[in-house]
């Protein structure tokens, strides 16, 4: 058995595993790398491997970090299944399908910009075409429920607590000399006491895991020590008629922050608002969230399905998805709180709305989860008083802030208790991923400190033969 590092390694984008099991090739993930634009498009658009050879894909949850390059793999001449959880399955129906339309529009951009340089166009990553094809492969799986992927392969999905319809994937593998492995994959990791969704079923008895590390050198606050500090900052911005700008991933961190703002209303602690949700894919997300009841933690399945409310929609909130109402939130005045796509501000209405706000002291720009290295989001939590938008230079002045709290990855406490139920004896390797290195270092040395022997951080492009 070999396992190929690609995407995903030493950065928390562009996740890609290839597992070498009996002579198949396994895919675990397929998603679009972010970062700097001249960067992204020839990582995404080519692959390492010739994907006609590619048995099966695995995909532990809808992120586009993970899901988002499946059509071009599919484009390229990937014909097997592709095996994920029914929510999952029904996220990645609006998911990659808006993501096409992105990757239209933003070439569309890039080529008027070679035209005047008198540069030949370029080709979408790929089209809504392609998105329709990828679709017919995938299979939806309960959890828990044990597939035979190939002759000695059997896998099995569990909830990994991180958005609706994540998993973490369980595979049963007995090799040609009839040794039996256990090999777990976290995907994402889920937090314990995250609102909304269920809380993580722990992977356990593993031989081998490839671990997420994206908060493993910090902890997060306490949930009610949050939420007294979002109404206090909610409070101090709309006491300066200002605005909040908001850009939060339209799975799972939007729902989430939309639910802790429903409570805190219902619990007089700010005031009365209007809140925003500017996203043509939050709209249609939070409805998948709807039709899945069987995915929400008890208090959200008791407060959807026995009280009869709706956790994601109450009086003060407005979903939007036409452009010109998008547009009209320019010139409304403030105090408001809007929600926005995309959590890295790498594309999608957000950028407009920052483009607008950033350069008003009155306002704030809250940040509520991770950022990658060179995404504009990144940039302006790190303190750049100067940044880009469509082009143009804008100055950061109004004010900034970030709450890890929001983020739906566990932290570094969360991670090592995930490993709770397998023994530092059986257990003999341990690969971490999606994590950059200032972030698994510091959760790899704990894990060595619990007994765990080999833990390694492996670099893009490595395999390792186990």
């Amino acid at each position: 058995m070999k396992i190929h590092f690609i995407g995903g390694a030493r950065t928390v984008t562009g996740s890609l595993h290839l597992l070498h099991i009996n002579g198949k090739k396994i895919l675990l993930e397929c998603g679009l790398f972010q970062g700097r634009r001249k960067d992204t498009y020839e990582k995404n658009k080519n692959f390492p491997f010739d994907p006609k050879e590619i048995d099966v894909l695995i995909l532990s949850h809808a992120h586009i970090d993970h899901s988002g390059n499946i059509p071009n793999l599919v484009s390229k001449g990937f014909d097997g299944l592709i095996y994920a959880t029914a929510a999952t399955v029904d996220l990645c129906q609006i998911m990659l399908r808006d993501s096409a339309h992105l990757q239209e529009k933003d070439i569309e951009w890039v080529n008027k910009k070679r035209s005047k340089k008198g540069e030949p166009p370029v080709e979408p990553l790929y089209t809504l075409d392609d998105v329709e094809k990828s679709m017919e492969h995938f299979i939806g799986v309960q959890y828990n429920k044990t597939i035979e992927l190939f002759d000695g392969i059997n896998f099995s999905f569990r909830d990994a607590g991180h958005i609706l319809g994540s998993a973490g994937v369980h595979f049963e593998i007995k090799e040609n000399s009839n040794k039996k492995i256990s090999l777990g994959f976290s995907g994402d990791i889920g937090r314990p006491e995250s609102p909304v969704i269920k809380s993580p079923d722990v992977l356990r008895d593993l031989d081998i895991l490839i671990m997420e590390s994206t908060y493993g050198n910090r902890l997060h606050s306490p949930s009610e020590e949050v939420e007294e500090e979002l109404a206090q900052t909610i409070n101090q911005i709309v006491n300066n008629s200002g605005k909040i700008i908001i850009p939060a991933f339209a799975v799972g961190r939007t729902q989430t922050i939309v639910y802790v703002l429903h409570k805190l209303f219902d619990q007089n602690r700010i005031p009365e608002i209007p809140i925003y949700v500017d996203s043509p894919l939050a709209v249609d997300a939070t409805n998948v969230f709807r039709s899945h009841p069987e995915c929400l933690d008890r208090e959200t399945y008791r407060v959807f399905l026995q009280n009869g409310e709706d956790p994601f929609g109450f009086s003060r909130l407005k979903y939007i998805k036409k452009v010109e109402e998008s547009k009209e939130l320019n010139d409304k005045p403030g105090p408001m709180i809007i929600i926005s796509a995309s959590g890295m501000a790498e594309g999608g209405r957000i950028l407009h709305h920052l483009a607008n706000n950033i350069e008003n002291p009155k306002n704030l720009i809250l940040f509520v989860g991770y950022a990658a290295e060179q995404t504009l989001a990144r940039k302006i939590m790190d303190g750049e008083k100067r940044v880009n938008i469509f082009g143009e230079e804008y100055e950061v002045k109004a004010k900034v802030k970030t709450m890890d709290y929001f983020s739906a990855h566990a932290d570094q406490n969360e991670l090592l208790d995930y490993l709770r139920l397998n023994p530092t004896k059986k257990l003999k390797n341990i690969f971490l991923v999606h994590g950059e290195e200032d972030q698994a270092i510091p959760l790899r040395q704990k894990l060595l400190t619990k007994g765990y022997k080999t833990v390694e951080f492996p670099a893009s492009g490595s395999i390792y033969e186990i």
